[in-house]
Order: C-alpha cells, then sequence, then structure tokens
C-alpha cells in the first residue's frame, strides 16, 4: 500500500469484501495475487483496476492477470506503463532440462503484453542484478534470448507503441550484449519522437543513423562501450539534454561533455583517460568519480553541489564556482584538491576524505579553513580523521578564524587511542565556539564499545553542543541523539 497515494489506498480500504480486512491491511500490494486474496476487483471502477496493474513490480503479472478475467484481459490494454524483469530463478529454470519446457520465453512475455497495450508512456525492461555474477564459464552457447538490446527484437513492438512513449529503459544481460554491437540507439532516435527519459544499461553500442532528439532531457548509460566520437555524437544529438548520468562508460580516451542545457550530471569513468573536459554554462550538479586524469577541464560557473572523487588530482584545472555551495572532495592527496578549490568563499557544506594509497599521505584539519573560509557545516571521513588525528598528535591543533564560523560536524571515526581521540574531540569544541551540533558515526571496523568511553565525557565537556553517536553498518547510518 505504501507505493500507492493516499487517495487511492482509501479507495481500495473502503471496498473490502470483509471490513475486518481493515484492521489487517496488507503492508503492500505489489503483486497480483494479494490483489485477489483481498479485494474483489470486480467490485472496482475500471480506472482503479488500471492504475493497481500499472503499479505491479513486475508486468509478467499482467499476463497472469489476463487469464484470470475477461474483464482484466481487456483492462490490461489501459495500463500506462510496464516493468519486466527477467529473475535469477526464471533464467535458471529456463535453463534446467526439467524444466525449460515450461517456461515462457521472456521475450515472448515482454512482445504479448506491449503488443496488447494501447497507450504506453513508460516502458522498462531488463534482467535482475544478480544475473550479474553469472560468469562467461557458465555460458556454453551463444543464446540470444535475453539480448535486450538487440534491434530485432525491439522492432516487433517499438514501433506499437512508440507515439505516446515518454520513458524507456533497458538493461541488458553482458554475457550476450557486449560482443554484439546494437544500432538500438538509431531506431528508438527514428521512432521516439516524444521521448524524454531514456536508460540503456549492460551494452555496446553504435551511435550510425542516431538522429538528433531535442525533446530528450534524461539520458542515462551504464557500463556502455562507447567511444570518444560517440559521445561527441551524443553531445550533437541530444542537445536539451538537463540530467546526464554516465556510470561505467568504457572506451572513452579524451571524452568531452558539451551540453548547454545540462543541470545535473553523475559521470563515473571505469578506465584512465587522458583528459576529461566539462562544458556545462547551466549545469548546477555534478558528481564524478576518475582514477588518474591527465587533466580534468571543468567550465561550470553556475555550480552548487560538486561531488568528486579522483585518485590523482594533480591535473585538474577549474574556471572557478562562484555559486559553490556544497563540496564533497575524497582522494589520496586531499591537500592537492584544496588548494585547487582555495579559496573557496562560497562554500558552506564540505564533506573529506581520503582514499586509500600506497603513499604515506598527510592531511591536517587546519587546511580545511585555509581553504575555505566560510564552512558551517563539516563531514570528515574515516581516513580523512586518521589522517587528521595523527597531525593532531604531532603539534596540536592550530587556531583559525574560520573555525569559529563552524555549527555542525559529522566525523566517521576509527578510534585506536581513545585518549587521543578525545584531546582531538575537546581541541576541536575549545576552537568551533559556534559549533552547535556534533554527530560521531563509528566506523564498522571499529570498536563499538568506545562509545563507552567517548559518550559520557564528549557530553559532560560540552553539554552546549547536540551529540548525535551511531554506528555505520554498510550503506545504513544507525544514529541515536544524547544531549539537550
Amino acid at each position: 500500500m505504501d507505493d500507492l497515494p493516499p487517495s487511492l489506498v482509501v479507495e481500495i480500504l473502503s471496498r473490502p469484501t470483509d471490513s475486518a480486512d481493515l484492521a489487517r491491511p496488507t503492508p503492500s500490494i505489489q503483486q497480483s495475487r494479494l490483489i485477489f486474496l483481498f479485494f474483489s476487483m470486480d467490485d472496482l471502477p475500471p480506472s482503479l483496476v488500471v492504475e493497481i496493474l500499472s503499479r505491479l513490480t513486475d508486468s509478467a503479472d499482467l499476463a497472469r492477470c489476463r487469464i484470470a478475467s475477461k474483464s482484466l484481459n481487456s483492462l490490461s490494454g489501459e495500463v500506462r506503463s510496464v516493468n519486466f524483469i527477467c529473475t535469477l530463478s526464471r533464467y535458471i529454470k529456463s535453463r534446467s532440462p526439467e524444466t525449460k519446457d515450461h517456461v515462457t520465453p521472456f521475450k515472448t512475455i515482454i512482445n504479448n503484453i506491449v503488443g496488447n497495450a494501447r497507450c504506453l508512456d513508460a516502458i522498462s525492461i531488463g534482467v535482475d542484478k544478480s544475473l550479474g555474477n553469472i560468469s562467461y564459464d557458465d555460458v556454453d552457447d551463444e543464446s540470444d534470448d535475453l539480448y535486450l538490446t538487440d534491434v530485432g527484437f525491439v522492432k516487433q513492438w517499438l514501433p506499437r507503441v512508440c507515439g505516446d512513449l515518454v520513458k524507456l529503459s533497458i538493461s541488458d544481460f553482458w554475457i550476450q550484449s557486449c560482443w554484439r554491437k546494437s544500432q538500438i540507439l538509431s531506431l528508438i532516435s527514428s521512432s521516439c519522437n516524444d521521448l524524454v527519459e531514456l536508460e540503456l544499461k549492460n551494452a555496446w553500442l553504435s551511435v550510425d543513423g542516431l538522429n538528433p532528439m531535442p525533446k530528450l532531457k534524461n539520458l542515462t548509460l551504464g557500463y556502455i562501450r562507447l567511444e570518444d566520437e560517440d559521445l561527441n555524437k551524443v553531445n550533437d544529438c541530444f542537445p536539451s539534454l538537463q540530467v546526464l548520468n554516465l556510470v561505467g562508460v568504457g572506451g572513452l580516451k579524451d571524452p568531452k561533455i558539451h551540453l548547454s542545457h545540462l543541470k545535473s550530471c553523475l559521470w563515473t569513468v571505469s578506465n584512465a583517460p587522458l583528459s576529461l573536459t566539462i562544458v556545462a554554462p547551466n549545469l548546477v550538479k555534478l558528481r564524478l568519480k576518475c582514477i588518474k586524469p591527465k587533466s580534468l577541464v571543468l567550465d561550470a560557473p553556475l555550480l552548487s553541489y560538486f561531488h568528486l572523487s579522483v585518485e590523482d588530482g594533480y591535473g585538474i584545472r577549474v574556471k572557478g564556482f562562484p555559486n559553490l555551495e556544497n563540496l564533497h572532495l575524497e582522494s589520496p592527496s586531499l591537500c592537492s584538491l584544496l588548494d585547487m578549490f582555495s579559496p573557496g568563499k562560497s562554500v558552506r557544506k564540505l564533506a573529506v576524505n581520503s582514499l586509500k594509497s600506497t603513499t604515506t599521505t598527510k592531511f591536517c584539519l587546519e587546511a580545511v579553513f585555509d581553504a575555505f573560509l566560510n564552512v558551517t557545516s563539516l563531514n570528515i571521513g574515516p581516513r580523512a580523521w586518521c589522517e587528521a588525528e595523527n597531525c593532531f598528535r604531532q603539534g596540536g591543533l592550530e587556531d583559525r578564524n574560520a573555525l569559529k564560523k563552524l555549527t555542525e560536524i559529522v566525523a566517521t571515526l576509527v578510534v585506536h587511542d581513545v585518549e587521543v581521540t578525545l584531546s582531538f574531540i575537546f581541541s576541536i569544541l575549545d576552537k568551533c565556539t559556534n559549533l552547535s551540533d556534533m554527530a560521531i558515526l563509528l566506523h564498522p571496523n571499529g570498536d563499538s564499545n568506545v562509545f563507552g568511553a567517548l559518550i559520557p565525557r564528549c557530553t559532560a565537556y560540552s553539554p552546549r553542543v547536540k551529540w548525535n553517536w551511531g554506528i555505520c553498518e554498510g550503506s545504513q547510518d544507525i544514529w541515536a541523539t544524547v544531549g539537550n
């Protein structure tokens, strides 16, 4: 139920076959079988049924609904969006000699559902992420049953629905697609004139025959094989892009992004290109992760959020970011990156962390306030904290005027010596006289028992500060609030 709008939930709950069901509502309605268990579909208005069918997590269930009744079969053609996922269990059954004859081919299901649809505006097809763990050694044939960017397959259904389509997502099966160069971009650009959002993953793409798509505003390419001239063609044919996500796009040597309307960009570079260039006069948000570029040229004067993760920042050149307010830096050589942005007078929120390196690195907390004079919120990652604590152990913490502007600190740390850590925290508290919030997040590699030593002494030392304590568990942060 959580995925449905409140008005829709109220409408459904007002029509239960037994009012006692109201006392035990299901957590969500994701599969058609749950709908049949709790509600009589015949009692619901057609528009409501179509809304429910459009929200099925896997539209393969739509085929089961069509078999259930004539009315559902008819209404299934009115759905506005479909989502097809080939699960690992389906894949295994389709390969097993005992079950493969009883499994409907994945492409056949897609063709049947899309062929029956009359007004689709969103299509998403793909394989489950778990199939990414299948190695080439596990595949002993040259099958194309899950080659989803195959132009011959897409031609069977795309021309029938392209008129209303505004969103298209295809996530291919890499083992079958990586050695087949697909012309799907040409087919999409010649058919889908009103497409606004396009996502393609796990494929080798050709830009031959790519036509301009002036209405396309959101493009995601994930784990795609391209070349520099291909990316140049993307710049030319998608001039209205406002959101661009390039995740693990391989084959690029000196890639350039030059998009005048781009506002948000995520770019993770999996190889080590010679240079990267971004020219985007309207870019506001940028997340960039690269290895060791020979040079990185950024021309984005309106940038306000920048997350940069780089192994070597010595070749980076920027024209200055007068509107930059939120900056996140990750590097084995943090000090070189800090110098690149100095003086960062506009930055208010700063996050720093040091990446693992084979060489000895040194990061002092004072360097942050030498480079950024007006920071009010600071987030310190575990490696950066360790380096800063070691620097403090050797020479203390020098005073800076900028320290007095700091109001919030979030620190993720591994405690090796409780007394040294406490001395470092106390020194920060003494010099950050306007600090009102401090959060300590313990790294999972640390000993959680140290909180017993840190919490009472920190809260007693500075009762004016609102303290938050947490444990980092993977991507989840568990917090508990202590203090005023």
